[in-house]
């Protein structure tokens, strides 16, 4: 080939996109630059597409996890070689640890410009390390239909993995050559918009199969399960559509009580909640109550749980615990346990039904569900009659203030740091079909408005955000994203001028004077920023308005 003589074809280009779509591919954010100008123009010509400009990879990515969360689908990010493409690194990590399936196309120098000093080029092979589930790297593009093939299969094959149980980032290096303006027409013939279905199956079409267990082993968990006398449910971070209701049913039929983090969607919603217990995080804080009250059997599902008090009864009940968990490993504790590898859904629907026909029921010790579901009574009776009683400005109140009021089909989405505690301990629940959703895959304050951005871009119902002041000006640039897309979000800022769950852990009391604490804790850890967020809400085209004293 001479130089100047080739031409980036349309059609590998077309056959790339067609093939996410097919694959189920309905959201693409796109960071703008030279080098993925090829690929770019195929996203925004294909019509089953809905593209997302965003001039930041970091708040993109981010973004795209909240699109992602929100649809239940696997969301496409597009950023050009060089830097840009290490922005994505944050929110890489949290769709790996957060189990959210994302297909990261990351543009790149062709072969014979590498390591030879060319401009935007650095080493981008397997760039994200573990944190991709998996890595390919596709030819320059040419017209073959041997290379047609391989883009389908490897798209195909990409998307299946990011969907996989547990679900995460797949990650593909695109070259392109210049001339970088395509020749030939992007646009597929007889495409569906967004909201259609696709009549063409993918070219490998993977047919997911959820993970089940044999009867036999149903059948032993049930034998375990009916001799256990104080059984508990615990339920961690967990968002799959039919758990509310099959965790109801197991609470049912094993007499357990249900220990909700309130990111597990099972304390808000229509289905029976007679057995939820939604103050648990102040219950096991009482010392007289907990040590009287220590199971011998846990059931856990999800994430870990949020509340730091409960996994250390866990950890000092040294009750046997049954994990279930679709593929991963969500074992904190450090205890022993069995980890069942089982679609969570299914596996609770499988197991109330073989206890509910046993000849041999639960042997649950008299009262002990029922004195858990007292205890939380009176914990939201105490826990109320504090708020009210309340003069001045309360973090917490934001949430106990949200119940009750957000409508069904409201996405609730909690910052990490202290909203996230603040959620769990003063969100109690109620019958409105909210869902509450949160980045605690890896757990940083960063990325938490685009994240929530990016719910809103693809959902229909209202999506409400509760943040942190510091987590809010870590992602400044995520409102620039909502002003060019027009997108509608609530945002509760808590604003206390610094990092406030610092004052709660040792260093806030401890005396270290050759490092300067406590004197320079607040320098060092509360690190205040005096800056008031109305004028850069307004400049974004938001509008700001403060509550509380002096309002």
């Amino acid at each position: 080939m001479t130089v100047g003589a080739y031409r980036t074809p349309a059609g590998p280009l077309r056959a790339l996109v067609e093939e996410l779509v097919r694959s189920g591919v309905r959201d693409a954010v796109i960071c703008p630059g030279s080098r993925s100008t090829p690929l770019a123009l195929a996203l925004r010509a294909h019509p089953a597409i809905r593209t997302w400009l965003h001039l930041d990879e970091r708040a993109g990515a981010y973004f795209a996890l909240g699109a992602a969360k929100a649809s239940r689908r696997p969301t496409a990010i597009l950023g050009t070689s060089g830097t840009a493409v290490v922005n994505f690194a944050p929110g890489v990590v949290e769709a790996r640890e957060g189990r959210v399936p994302l297909v990261l196309l990351t543009a790149d120098r062709p072969p014979e410009l590498r390591d030879r000093a060319a401009p935007q080029t650095i080493d981008q092979g397997h760039l994200y390390g573990r944190f991709a589930k998996w890595y390919a790297e596709l030819p320059v593009p040419e017209e073959s239909l041997v290379l047609e093939a391989h883009l389908r299969g490897v798209v195909g094959r990409a998307v299946a993995t990011a969907l996989e149980a547990p679900a995460g980032p797949v990650h593909l290096n695109l070259p392109f050559r210049e001339p970088l303006v395509p020749d030939g027409s992007l646009v597929p013939e007889g495409s569906a918009a967004p909201s259609e279905p696709v009549a063409e199956p993918p070219y490998v079409d993977v047919v997911p199969g959820a993970r089940r267990l044999a009867p036999p082993a149903i059948r032993r968990l049930a034998d375990r399960i009916a001799r256990a006398r104080r059984g508990l449910i615990v339920c961690g971070p967990l968002d799959v559509p039919g758990f509310p209701d099959a965790a109801a049913r197991l609470a049912a039929a094993t007499g357990f009580a249900i220990l909700a983090d309130a990111l597990s969607n099972v304390r808000l919603g229509p289905h029976d909640r007679s057995r939820v217990v939604g103050r648990y995080e102040a219950i096991v804080h009482s010392d007289a109550f907990r040590l009287r009250h220590l199971p011998d059997l846990v059931l856990r599902f999800g994430g870990t749980p949020t509340s730091k008090a409960l996994v250390a009864m866990l950890q000092e009940s040294r009750a046997p615990q049954v994990v279930i968990d679709d593929g991963g490993w969500a074992e904190p504790t450090l205890r022993p346990v069995q980890m069942v590898h089982a679609e969570p859904v299914g596996f609770a629907v499988e197991l109330a039904a073989r206890l509910e026909e046993a000849t041999a029921r639960p042997m649950a010790e008299a009262g002990w569900s029922e004195t858990w579901l007292a205890a939380d009574r009176a914990a939201d009776r105490a826990i109320r009659d504090w708020l009210a009683s309340l003069v001045e400005p309360f973090e917490g109140s934001a949430f106990a203030d949200l119940e009750g009021v957000l409508p069904g089909g409201t996405i609730l989405v909690a910052g990490n740091s202290m909203p996230v505690r603040d959620m769990d301990a003063y969100l109690a629940g109620g019958p409105a079909a909210v869902r509450c959703l949160g980045n605690r895959g890896a757990n940083g304050i960063d990325g938490v408005v685009s994240t929530a951005l990016g719910a809103a871009a693809v959902h229909d119902g209202p999506v409400v955000l509760v943040v942190g002041d510091l987590s809010f000006i870590h992602d400044l640039n995520a409102l620039v994203a909502a002003r060019l897309h027009g997108l509608s979000m609530t945002i509760v800022l808590v604003n206390n001028d610094g990092g406030g769950i610092f004052s709660f852990l040792p260093q806030a009391s401890t005396a270290l004077p050759e490092v300067g604490l406590p004197e320079h804790f607040e320098e060092l850890f509360g690190t205040p920023h005096g800056m008031d967020p109305g004028p850069l809400v307004a400049a974004l085209g938001g509008v700001h308005r403060r509550v509380g004293p002096g309002a």
